[in-house]
C-alpha cells in the first residue's frame, strides 16, 4: 500500500488533542499549524483547539480522514485506533510510548495495535514516536514546534529513533543541508525501514537517503531495499550499538536484532555507505547529495591543498581509510612544474605552497587527470592572496545541485568528477563563503577526508554490484540426506559433515570411517603415513579439548595408542568407539568458513583466520547468502594485508583468493539448499599445495540446537579453537 497518505496527507486528525501546554496533543497541533490541508482536532470534551473546532470522535468528522495522529495514553490507542479503522483512516502515527519497550505487556498491547491495523489495512508510523517530517509538503506531523525552523531540500533521513531523526535533521540543517523527508520508526509495528526506503526511491526529489539503526527485525527485507534504492540514489547508514548497550537499547524500541557487525557488512554488501557517527553521516550526505563518484573499483582522490599540514591530516585519513591517492600522470605533473615553484610538492596530493595566482589552474590540471574520480581542496580564505571560492569555479559542474542526481560519466575532465571543500577561519566568513558556493564546504580537514572516502565507497560499492550482476547466479548444491533439501533432523558426525561439503566442491581429506580397531588399521595401510585418528561421534563437537584427535599417526604401534585413547573418551561417554582415520594434511595457512541462519538476516558466510593468523584479525568478515563471486572475493581480499602477502613465511593467501572464494561460495549453497541447517563451520580449512582442505567440519541442525551467540562471533569452534 502506497504510504502518500501518511507522509502527503490531504487531511490530518489529531486524536488526543489538548488545548493545555505541556500535552504532546498540544504540541502536535502547533507544529501542524501551517497544514495546508484540513485539519482536525479530536478531543471528547470538544470546543476549540488552536483555532479549530474539535470533534468528540473521528467519527464525527465530515470527511474520511486520510492521517490520524494518535497522541493519547498507551492503554486507549488500541480503542482510538479500531475507531479510525471504522471511520475509513488509511494512515496513523502512534507517538504513545508504553508498548513492546517496556516489557511482555507491553508488547501484548503492541500486538493488538499490530492486528487493528492489518484488519482495516491502516499504514502505521510507531508507536513510540516524534513522528515525521515533511517541509516540502509543509506536513510536519512531529511534537517538537522547532521543526517549523527545517527548509524544504534533497535529504531523507529514516531513523529508528525518533529523537535521533530530530538530532539528524537539525544537525544536516546546520551544514545547510535541507530535508526531504524525516522519519522516526519507533517501535516500527507496520511500517518498517523497507517501506520508507521504497518509497523513498520512486521520488525524483530525494538526492540521498541516510539512515539510523538500532536493530533490524526484518534484516533481509532492509538490506534488499537498500539494494535497490541504492542503484538510485545513495544511502548512508549509522549502524549503533558497537558497545555493549544491548538492554538500553531494547528498553528503547523494544528490540536488538542483528549484531553490530553482521548489520553493518549486510549494509555494505548491499550498496549502502557506513558511516561511525551522526556528524559524518550528515557530511557525507552532504557530499553524496551533489554528485556521486563513477563506479570503480578502487576510485582515486586528488587532493590539492594550500597548506601543508592540513593536507597532511587529509591524506593520512584517506589512506588509513584504504582510499585510493593516485600517482598523477605524466602530462599532469609536467604541468603543475609549469604552475607551481619547484620546492612545492608536485604529486598527490598536491601542495601548492604560498597560494598564488595560478591556483584555479592547478585545481584544473589535477580534476583532468584519468585517475582521479573526486577532487579534494583545502585552503584558506585569503583576500591578498587567493579566493578559494573564484578558484573553485573552474572545476565546478555548472548547474550541480539541481539537476537530477549524476554519476560522474565516463570522460575525464574538471567537468565530470565531484568536488570537495575544506576550509578554516572565523565561522562567519567562512557563513558567507558557502553560499557562494554548488560543492559542499567542510570546515576541517578530517572531516573533508571522511565525506570523500564516502564517495569513493559509494562507487566501489556500485562497481562490485554492477560487476555481480554481469555474474551467473550461484546454484545450490544436492541434496543427498534429504529429498526436500533437509537433513531430517539428523545430527551428522564429522564424516557425514564432510562428506555434505564435499558434495558442494569443498575439498576434504581422504579418509576412512571405520568401525572397529581393524578397520582402522587397514585404513592405515591403504592410506599411507602419517594419518590423523579422531573419535567419530556427532555428540562430541570440540574434539581436540576432550583427547579425540591425534595427528602424526606413522605406524601401527602409534595408531593402536591413538585408539586405546579414543576407545577411553569413549567409554566416559558411554557409547562404542568409532574411528575416523584420514591422511594428514601438509603444512599451510589455517582460515575458518562458516556459515550461519541468523534470525533477522537469514543464511550468513563467516570467513575468520585460525592458527597464528587470529593475532592479526579477531574479528570474523560477514556476509549474507546468496554471495556473488564478487561478494566472496571481497571477502577474502578483506583479510588482513599481511596475510594476503604472507604471513611469517607462509605462502601468501592472495595465491589461494580465487579458491577461497570458492569454499564461501559452497559453504552458502549448502546453508541455502539444506533448510534446517542452523550452522555449517569449517574449522580449520587449511590452505594446502594442492588447494583449500577442510580439515574438520561441523553441521548443527536446527532441528537439534540453535546458535547461541550474536552472529558476528564466530561458530563455536572459532572461539573454542581447532576441534
Amino acid at each position: 500500500m502506497s504510504l502518500r497518505p501518511l507522509f502527503s496527507p490531504l487531511s490530518v486528525a489529531v486524536v488526543g488533542a489538548s488545548a493545555a501546554p505541556g500535552k504532546a496533543g498540544n504540541a502536535m497541533m502547533r507544529s501542524l499549524a501551517g497544514l495546508p490541508g484540513r485539519l482536525y482536532p479530536v478531543n471528547p470534551r470538544g470546543g476549540q483547539i488552536a483555532g479549530h473546532d474539535s470533534y468528540p470522535s473521528i467519527a464525527r468528522i465530515p470527511e474520511a480522514v486520510e492521517l490520524a495522529v494518535i497522541a493519547v495514553p498507551p492503554a486507549a490507542v488500541p480503542g482510538a485506533l479500531e475507531e479510525c479503522g471504522r471511520a475509513g483512516v488509511r494512515a496513523a502515527v502512534i507517538c504513545s510510548g508504553g508498548f513492546a519497550e517496556t516489557g511482555p505487556d507491553g508488547q501484548a498491547l503492541q500486538d493488538r495495535v499490530r492486528a487493528i491495523a492489518r484488519a482495516h489495512a491502516i499504514r502505521v508510523l510507531g508507536p513510540n514516536t516524534s513522528g515525521f517530517m515533511n517541509p516540502p509538503a509543509g506536513v510536519l506531523a512531529n511534537f517538537l514546534p522547532g521543526v517549523h525552523e527545517l527548509r524544504p531540500g534533497p535529504a531523507a533521513i529514516v531513523a529508528q529513533s525518533g529523537g535521533v531523526n530530530l538530532a539528524l535533521s537539525f544537525l544536516a540543517a546546520a551544514d545547510g543541508l535541507g530535508l526531504r523527508l524525516g522519519v522516526g520508526l519507533g517501535n516500527a509495528v507496520d511500517v518498517d525501514f523497507h517501506h520508507v526506503l521504497d518509497h523513498l526511491a520512486d521520488d525524483d526529489e530525494t538526492r540521498v537517503v541516510g539512515l539510523h539503526i538500532e536493530g533490524a527485525t526484518a534484516g533481509r527485507e532492509l538490506c534488499e531495499a537498500v539494494g535497490r534504492l541504492s542503484a538510485r540514489k545513495p544511502v548512508v547508514a549509522l549502524k549503533v550499538g558497537r558497545a555493549d548497550v544491548g538492554d538500553f537499547a531494547r528498553s528503547h524500541t523494544g528490540a536488538l536484532t542483528g549484531g553490530y557487525a553482521l548489520t553493518r557488512a549486510a549494509l555494505v554488501q548491499s550498496g549502502a555507505v557506513v558511516v561511525d557517527d551522526p556528524t559524518e553521516l550528515v557530511d557525507a550526505m552532504r557530499a553524496l547529495a551533489v554528485r556521486r563518484m563513477r563506479p570503480r573499483r578502487r576510485p582515486g582522490v586528488g587532493v590539492v591543498t594550500g597548506q601543508a599540514g592540513p593536507g597532511l591530516i587529509i591524506a593520512d585519513t584517506l589512506r588509513g581509510s584504504g582510499v585510493a591517492l593516485p600517482e598523477l600522470a605524466g602530462h599532469t605533473t609536467r604541468r603543475l612544474a609549469e604552475l607551481l615553484p619547484p620546492l612545492t610538492y608536485q604529486r598527490n596530493p598536491v601542495d601548492t605552497g604560498r597560494p598564488s595566482g595560478t591556483f584555479e589552474a592547478v585545481l584544473s590540471a589535477v580534476a583532468a587527470d584519468p585517475g582521479v574520480d573526486a577532487l579534494l581542496v583545502y585552503a584558506l580564505d585569503e583576500p591578498d592572496a587567493l579566493d578559494p571560492v573564484a578558484a573553485l569555479k573552474a572545476v565546478t559542474p555548472a548547474g550541480s545541485g539541481s539537476e537530477p542526481l549524476p554519476d560522474a560519466g565516463p570522460d575525464t575532465g574538471p567537468d565530470t568528477v565531484p568536488v570537495l571543500f575544506a576550509c578554516g577561519g572565523p565561522a562567519a566568513a567562512l557563513d558567507a563563503r558557502q553560499a557562494e558556493l554548488t560543492v559542499p564546504m567542510y570546515r576541517s580537514p578530517d572531516r573533508a577526508a571522511k565525506a570523500a572516502r564516502a564517495l569513493a565507497a559509494d562507487a566501489a560499492a556500485r562497481h562490485r554490484i554492477a560487476t555481480s550482476a554481469d555474474e551467473p547466479q550461484p546454484g545450490s548444491g544436492s541434496a543427498p540426506a534429504g529429498r526436500d533439501g533437509t537433513l531430517g533432523g539428523r545430527a551428522l558426525d564429522e564424516h557425514e559433515a564432510k562428506a555434505l561439503v564435499a558434495t558442494a566442491g569443498i575439498r576434504i581429506p581422504e579418509g576412512r570411517a571405520c568401525a572397529g580397531r581393524q578397520e582402522a588399521e587397514q585404513a592405515l595401510a591403504e592410506l599411507g603415513a602419517p594419518v590423523v585418528v579422531k573419535i567419530l561421534d556427532a555428540t562430541v563437537l570440540h574434539k581436540s579439548d576432550q583427547g579425540g584427535v591425534h595427528p602424526g599417526i606413522r605406524d601401527v604401534t602409534g595408531l593402536r595408542q591413538a585408539l586405546d585413547a579414543v576407545d577411553a573418551l569413549a567409554a566416559e561417554l558411554g557409547r562404542p568407539a568409532r574411528y575416523l582415520v584420514e591422511r594428514q594434511a601438509p603444512a599451510g595457512t589455517e582460515l575458518i568458513v562458516g556459515a550461519i541462519r541468523d534470525q533477522a538476516f537469514g543464511p550468513v558466510v563467516l570467513l575468520a583466520l585460525g592458527g597464528v593468523g587470529v593475532e592479526l584479525a579477531p574479528e570474523p568478515i560477514l556476509r549474507l547468502a546468496p554471495l556473488s563471486r564478487a561478494d566472496a572475493l571481497d571477502m577474502v581480499h578483506a583479510l588482513p594485508p599481511a596475510l594476503l602477502t604472507g604471513y611469517r613465511g607462509a605462502p601468501p593467501v592472495d595465491a589461494d583468493a580465487d579458491a577461497v572464494a570458492g569454499v564461501l561460495l559452497a559453504a552458502a549453497s549448502i546453508l541455502l539448499t539444506y533448510t534446517d541447517i542452523a550452522e555449517l563451520d569449517i574449522n580449520p580449512l587449511r590452505l594446502a599445495p594442492e588447494g583449500p582442505v577442510a580439515l574438520d567440519a561441523l553441521v548443527v541442525s536446527s532441528r537439534r540446537a540453535q546458535p547461541e551467540s550474536a552472529p558476528e562471533s564466530a561458530p563455536e569452534s572459532a572461539k573454542e579453537g581447532h576441534r
